[in-house]
């Protein structure tokens, strides 16, 4: 009888210790790849295409400080406009077993076949600005809308201020260096001529740095000292160009420069004094950059949607009359 007993008391034990063993615990989160992650255990990384450019700054900054909201680690990698490095970056990060990787990418075919080795390890994916097509988020640009914006703004001041000159010389310094943001110069150049009849562009170089800018501009006022507005596709190519006018000592009302991201930088040399620095636009980068970080970590606690998400940048125009009178306020 004592035997029965003990043995009965064994079987109800070992039967009780293997439905413990199958069940989960209520307070554990499981990504897709079935591991439990806490957040501890929770990386982020975000492989920029560069940041020489200020409004990609604005980007990490927003991304470092989401993560840090959520308790979890963070790492921005500066591509430096190198595909191939950008390539080395992503494999990096996939290889170090990281949770969610942000890419904004310098050629989406370069870093298509990554993204796909990323997903199928359950490595959540975004991108930022320009569109990489098979992660499972995007907060993207509408390129060409955002060079109609920012034509847009050159082509009324234009028309209110220079109607009466029978040649205005225009520069264009674009990003045709990116293949994915040709458009934007595209949707500049198209505005301004369909608006401005009086139009003549003089220029269409790539240059989205504040160097390559101002070297642009320097040799366009070398053959055009006349030159009349300067349009970049970009705030950094923008302050080049401001600059290389600055500094051939162009000022007047019949001048202009004009560009789009609304960085820190760009909206200080509007504020200045009598300056031929007369807008831009926002697309709140900082936004940009703390949502999908957001949503990424969401991803890693709650699980991968099946359809992929798509958030499009609103630009919004900042001419230098809102921001000197306190209409437009910068945020982030």
């Amino acid at each position: 009888m004592k035997k029965n007993f003990l043995l009965l008391m064994t079987c109800l034990f070992a039967i009780s210790s293997l439905l413990t063993g199958c069940g989960t615990s209520s307070g554990s989160t499981e990504n897709t790849s079935g591991s439990s992650k806490t957040d501890k255990q929770i990386k982020l990384g975000f492989v920029c295409m560069n940041l020489g450019n200020p409004w990609f700054v604005s980007v990490k900054k927003g991304f470092e400080d989401a993560c840090k909201e959520e308790g979890v680690d963070a790492l921005t990698i500066d591509s430096q406009y190198k595909v191939d490095k950008q390539v080395s970056d992503m494999e990096s990060l996939v290889n170090a077993g990281y949770s969610a990787i942000m890419l904004a990418p310098i050629d989406k075919n370069a870093t298509k076949d990554i993204v796909e080795k990323a997903k199928a390890a359950g490595i959540a994916t975004s991108c930022v600005a320009q569109s990489q097509d098979n992660t499972n988020m995007r907060y993207i640009v509408d390129e060409h809308t955002y060079g109609e914006f920012i034509g847009k703004q050159a082509a009324e001041w234009i028309n209110k201020n220079l109607a009466s000159n029978p040649k205005v010389k225009v520069a264009i310094i674009s990003q045709d260096n990116v293949d994915s943001v040709i458009p934007r110069g595209n949707g500049v150049e198209e505005t301004i001529k369909t608006m401005c009849p009086n139009v003549e562009i003089v220029a269409r170089q790539a240059g989205d740095t504040p160097e390559l800018g101002m070297k642009i501009i320097e040799s366009v006022l070398q053959q055009h000292p006349d030159l009349n507005v300067v349009v970049a596709t970009n705030d950094s190519g923008g302050l080049g160009g401001y600059q290389a006018m600055v500094s051939a000592n162009i000022s007047g009302d019949d001048r202009a420069v004009f560009s789009g991201d609304a960085t820190a930088e760009c909206l200080a040399a509007m504020k200045k004094p009598n300056s031929i620095y007369r807008g831009t636009v926002d697309l709140f980068p900082y936004k940009a950059g703390y949502e999908s970080a957001k949503t990424l970590i969401k991803y890693i606690r709650e699980g991968i949607p099946a359809q992929q998400e798509t958030i499009i940048f609103a630009p919004v125009p900042v001419p230098v009359e809102d921001l000197l009178s306190g209409k437009y306020v910068p945020k982030g």
